[in-house]
Formats: structure tokens, sequence, C-alpha cells
């Protein structure tokens, strides 16, 4: 999944000496195709084990692969504000888009939710515009145009085979909204943990520090949900796809966070916008889906909205 400035530009704790730019660069690339694959393990672990069981697990067992691989910082050096206010965002972020995937009705839907999802770009580019207080009215009008080609692009994608109808879109939500909310609360407070928590952050990423709050509140809510286990016990495929999952969401952050870190942001941000395009086709390759051409014309106005907001950001 596509996280372009959200965590700050530390990673760890211990930090290497000299790194070669464009191998820290490559590190980077390399998240994108982990977070592709998210969609589609997210719905494999949901249908083995439910939406909050599976969720809770597969965050569980990302928290002992950043705690083995990405250690944070001692918990005094993080500034508390950035712990209160970033570890809500980041915590209901995670907590939402994993849940929203999980609760779709369908594979086919959970795609068409994530794809909501990453509307945050959108969102982070107007919401950084609207807090530029020198030259807020330039800077929203900028970047109105990306925002109204990605939400068209949502809407072409979720209005499936009627392409770009907005009674179809509307009628495939209403069959199970609760999804399609989650995920778009979740982008829009992703958004505000990206333009206002690196300021707090002390140059500190707090991914390892965040991650065990996100399971921690997965397993109450399942708790809280009352599912239970699976009535079926899960085969090895559910067990490798929790594990799997986790490796993807949680090697992501570290490779990411290494990639800003010591390589080119600029590339990277631009690479990441190919992201809903790689996590589509990814879905659709493991889960066996057959995706209409209205779909796909979707995904790539998300992308297209999405570059348009980069390149307005960086517009003088």
């Amino acid at each position: 999944m596509d996280r372009s400035t959200g965590d700050g530009r530390d990673t760890g704790w211990a930090r290497p000496g000299h790194v070669p730019a464009t191998r820290a660069t490559a590190v980077g690339l390399v998240a994108i195709l982990l977070w592709s694959m998210m969609t589609a393990l997210v719905r494999i672990v949901a249908e083995a084990f439910g939406a909050t069981l599976g969720s809770a697990l597969i965050y569980t067992a990302g928290v002992v692969l950043l705690l083995v691989f990405h250690r944070p910082a001692p918990i005094g050096a993080y500034p508390k504000r950035y712990l209160a206010l970033g570890g809500a965002l980041f915590v209901f972020y995670e907590s939402s888009i994993s849940l929203s995937i999980g609760l779709a009705s369908d594979a086919a839907q959970s795609v068409e939710v994530s794809l909501v999802n990453y509307l945050w770009p959108t969102m982070m580019v107007l919401l950084a515009a609207g807090v530029a207080r020198p030259r807020v009215g330039g800077a929203v009008w900028r970047a109105l145009p990306g925002a109204v080609v990605a939400t068209l692009g949502v809407a072409l994608a979720v209005g499936g085979n009627s392409g770009l109808d907005p009674a179809a879109a509307a009628g495939h939500i209403a069959s199970n909204p609760l999804p399609y909310l989650l995920a778009f609360l979740g982008a829009f407070a992703w958004s505000v943990y990206a333009v206002v928590t690196p300021s707090m952050s002390g140059g500190l990423d707090g991914t390892s520090v965040f991650f065990p709050g996100v399971a921690v509140a997965l397993w109450i809510i399942h708790f809280a949900s009352g599912e239970g286990w699976p009535a079926t016990a899960p085969g090895p495929v559910g067990w490798l796809a929790v594990v799997g999952c986790a490796a993807v969401i949680a090697g992501g952050y570290a490779c990411w966070g290494y990639g800003i870190l010591h390589g080119s942001l600029n590339t990277l941000a631009v690479a990441s916008y190919a992201t809903p395009v790689l996590s589509v086709a990814a879905s659709a390759l493991i889960l066996g889906l057959s995706l209409s051409l209205p779909f796909w014309c979707g995904t790539l106005f998300v992308v297209a909205g999405s570059a348009l907001n980069w390149w307005a950001s960086h517009r003088r």
C-alpha cells in the first residue's frame, strides 16, 4: 500500500554508515512491490479466519517481525505528542484498512474497497494545501483537478461493468457500506498522519512502536465482535497467508523507511503512485479475478489523479 510521506525520515534506532543512494532507492522500491500483495493476502486470511481474527493475527505476527528486524528506539526518545497523535492515527488507519478488506462481501469488493483507500494521496495534498496559509487559495485550486480525477476513478471502478454510473456505484456501496466507510475514513486518517505528524516525530520512525497498538486494538475488536474461532480449522494455506501478509506489511514499512532515509525520496514518491495498479494486478492474479475494463480505467484514473496532485504540490 502507498505511503509516500507518512513516517518521517528515520527508520530505526540503529543507523548504518554510508549507504549508496541507488541501492537504498532500490530497497525502497521493494516496499511498493510488497504492499501491492496486501489486498489479496488479507482477503485470503479473512476467508480462512474471519475478518476480525484474521486482522488480529496478521498484525500480531507483524509485531514479532518488526521487533526482530526493525527494532524501535527507546520509548522515551519519542516526543510525547508524536506518540499520542501519531499513534492514534496510525492505529486507526491500519485497523480500518485491514478490517475493510476483510469485511468486504467477496474478493472483487475487497479490491474495490482497497482502491477507495488510494484516495489518501489526494486527501493529503488537499489537506497540505489547506494548512499552507500564505498561499492557501492557489494551493487548493491547483490540487482540485487531481482530486476530481482520482474521485472519478474510484466511482468508475466501483461502478463495475456499468462504468461511470453513480447509481451503480451507490448500489454497490449500499449493499455493504461498512468496508467502504472504513476505507474512506482510514484514507483521511492517513492523510492527516502524513501531513501533521512528521514535524512532531523528531526524526524518529514510530512504526515499530505503533504496530503493537494496532494488534491490541484488533484483538479488542475481535473479542468484542463475538466471532470466536472459525468452525472449520484453517489449513496450512491460511496460516501461510497470515505470515505472508504480516511480512509484506511489516517488511514494506522497513524497506520504505530505509529507502526514504538513504535513497531518492522524489524517485520513491513518483514510483509509489503505481501502487494501485500493481495492487489490482496482484489481487487479480492471486485471487483469480477477472476485472472489467471500466475497473482498470478507474484504477488508472486514481493513479493519474494522484500524479497530478504530486505535480501540483511540487509546482512553484
